[in-house]
């Protein structure tokens, strides 16, 4: 399979190129996104794209923001991606991987939340005893299910830059108490009904962060990606035990393997083996289709 690392379109104007996704303008209020196959890792782009995995997030983005709609509205518009392309020979850079949405304006914050103790909330508990500024219990494992799950925030870092923990003060601070208070609300019921549902097909999911913008009006709308192995921690139920990584269907395969390296995580990034590639495409097909297939009949009993 064919790897699409950068994308350049001959009739569109590119705005931005974010650690994943290119964006371009269609009009004023209108953008074309294209998620391409470029894996990122500690806040650095790797040489390496992943084949096919722009179409995959793109595939289970639309997926869940399908699904979680009646939450809060999103950005999305359901304008075929080809019908904004005046130049034929963009077509197959598009195929499957970009949506046209509306534009939004971003807020400056990304808003993350934890079901389980794992990564960098891990970090902070273990040297300070709170996750954002939330007091979590004693004696709490790696991995541990949180009694419930929390809003902790992080900045949104410029390019080449490292997101870092925030408290909800800050975020109040930064966008107002009403807005922030009504951020974490929604993230929190994102994550719960997004995780009872992935919980019935195997996975849990242990935190992800979403991004969200404003209309004119004020409106609070979910922008970017949505629950995806890029953007959330995919962990397998049948073998999930608090006290250890637990074995996943998202990138942190490769975080793990470039842990095992001599690499300082800052730029250019180390690249990937081919078996180290092949197997992250697989563990993000297999949680697309975990996700979007039907739960198997439970065995009748008796």
């Amino acid at each position: 399979m064919t790897a699409l690392f950068e994308s350049r379109l001959h009739g569109l104007q590119l705005l931005a190129r974010g650690k994943v996704r290119d964006i371009y303008r269609v009009d004023s209020d209108h953008l074309l996104i294209i998620a391409t196959d470029r894996i990122s890792a500690f806040d650095v782009v790797l040489p390496d794209p992943i084949p096919g995995k722009g179409v995959l997030l793109t595939s289970m983005s639309n997926f869940w923001f399908g699904r979680l709609h009646h939450v809060v509205e999103n950005h999305l518009t359901g304008t075929d991606p080809l019908s904004v392309l005046s130049d034929p020979r963009d077509h197959a850079m598009v195929a499957d991987r970009a949506v046209v949405v509306r534009y939004f304006k971003p807020l400056p914050i990304e808003a993350v939340v934890r079901g389980y103790l794992i990564g960098s909330g891990w970090k902070d508990y273990c040297r300070t005893g709170k996750v954002s500024g939330v007091r979590l219990p004693p004696g709490l494992d790696l991995a541990e299910q949180l009694r419930e799950p929390i809003f902790t925030p992080s900045t949104k870092a410029a390019p080449g830059g490292h997101d870092e923990n925030i408290t909800l003060a800050d975020v109040r601070n930064r966008i107002g108490s009403e807005l922030a208070d009504q951020v974490a609300e929604v993230s929190l019921r994102l994550y719960s009904e997004a995780n009872a549902y992935a919980r019935e097909r195997g996975i849990i999911i242990a935190d992800t962060k979403f991004e969200f913008g404003l209309t004119e009006d004020g409106e609070l709308r979910l922008i970017d990606e949505l629950l995806t192995p890029d953007s959330s921690r995919f962990w397998r139920a049948d073998t999930y035990a608090a006290g250890a990584s637990p074995q996943s269907f998202d990138k942190q395969y490769v975080r793990d393997y470039l842990e095992t390296l001599d690499w300082d995580k800052s730029e250019p990034g180390p690249h990937l083996p081919a078996v180290v590639i092949d197997r992250t495409r697989q563990k993000y097909l297999e949680a697309l289709e975990r996700l979007t297939s039907p739960v198997p009949p439970k065995a009748e009993t008796g």
